[in-house]
């Protein structure tokens, strides 16, 4: 795995050894409520995108579950509701 990390480095001059993230991945302020929910929401629904799942809130991965109100293996402390 440690390969590849180097591989992708070496494709990129901003990057010494290894690159863990995509390249031109940049954060960014979640600045409002409204804002953070999207986001949040965004997440959740990848599973759905990419066909694992019919319902974010199925995807055993998700916190989704526990934002719908459904009890889940982990307790998460959900920012909003």
């Amino acid at each position: 795995m440690l390969h590849q990390f180097k591989y992708y480095a070496s494709q990129h001059t901003r990057n010494e050894t290894y690159q863990l993230w995509e390249h031109d991945s940049h954060p960014i302020e979640l600045s409002t409520p409204a804002f953070t929910q999207q986001k949040i929401d965004y997440i959740h629904d990848n599973p759905v995108r990419a066909g694992l799942v019919y319902r974010a809130e199925d995807y055993i991965y998700s916190s989704a579950s526990n934002y719908a109100g459904i009890d889940q293996i982990i307790d998460v402390d959900c920012l909003f509701f």
